[in-house]
């Protein structure tokens, strides 16, 4: 626990064999409480990595539902865990474990109800090795999206997130995209409600076995993130439409 409140971290884990055992050694057991690790269909040992080092809370989908579907799981778990505090940390080893109880901490202070891990903040893309191709689209998307949105985030693509209870449960996240938009329908959604996200720097490294979408998935997820602002900017900046993300959740 941290200050009181439980710690659930969730790995959305996708063909994680290579990278699952030197991520889930780095995590902070004397402040995490559990872990989660949904796998989505994956091709490789990742399922039996997983419990054979030790992870309690295992969970396969049988049929792959895509990175958002993933999401959807992982934060059911958690919630279900009676978690006060999530965060999201890829099994790929992109990110390192050990900003965990920096980003927990903020919310657990009462500081902010959302965290960011930034990887624009202090340069740490370039010097991780992102593609030039990535951080230029990430800095040209960013910059539309805090116009269309009245924000001021560094970057709204980064996997490395933390999220208050309150937040999970306000925010009808079930009902966004399954695909790699999910993340982006999520913050959107989350500013939508009145929260503030707080962001904190984050290295990251890139190398081959770390996940990573292709030139044409990365496309389509750009034409995605721009949808997701203009619907944003439509209905809360300017009262137009009532598109399903913004929709409050259904009664259970």
């Amino acid at each position: 626990m941290i200050f009181g409140k439980k710690l659930v971290v969730v790995l959305p884990a996708y063909n994680a064999e290579k990278t699952l055992e030197r991520t889930y050694a780095e995590i902070p057991f004397d402040i995490v409480d559990e872990v989660v690790l949904v796998d989505d269909a994956s091709r490789d040992e990742t399922v039996e990595l997983a419990k054979r080092i030790g992870v309690r809370h295992v969970i396969r989908h049988e049929r792959n539902k895509g990175y958002g579907g993933n999401q959807k799981t992982c934060y059911d778990a958690a919630l279900a865990l009676g978690a006060d505090i999530v965060v999201m940390l890829h099994p790929d080893y992109q990110y390192t474990p050990k900003l965990l109880p920096a980003m927990a901490s903020v919310i657990a202070s009462g500081a902010y109800p959302c965290v960011l891990g930034s990887r624009i903040l202090g340069g740490g893309a370039r010097k991780g090795g992102m593609p030039l191709y990535k951080y230029v689209s990430n800095r040209a998307l960013t910059f539309i999206q805090n116009l269309l949105m009245g924000q001021k985030l560094s970057e709204y693509h980064t996997g490395y997130r933390a999220f208050s209870r309150e937040v999970l449960e306000a925010v009808n996240y079930r009902a966004n995209s399954d695909d790699f938009v999910f993340d982006n329908e999520m913050l959107a959604q989350i500013f939508y409600a009145g929260f503030e996200i707080a962001e904190i720097t984050c290295p990251t490294k890139y190398f081959k076995e770390a996940s990573s979408i292709n030139f044409a998935r990365s496309v389509k997820y750009g034409f995605g993130v721009l949808r997701v602002s203009l619907q944003y900017f439509l209905q809360k900046r300017l009262g137009i439409g009532s598109f399903k993300i913004f929709r409050p959740k259904s009664p259970d």
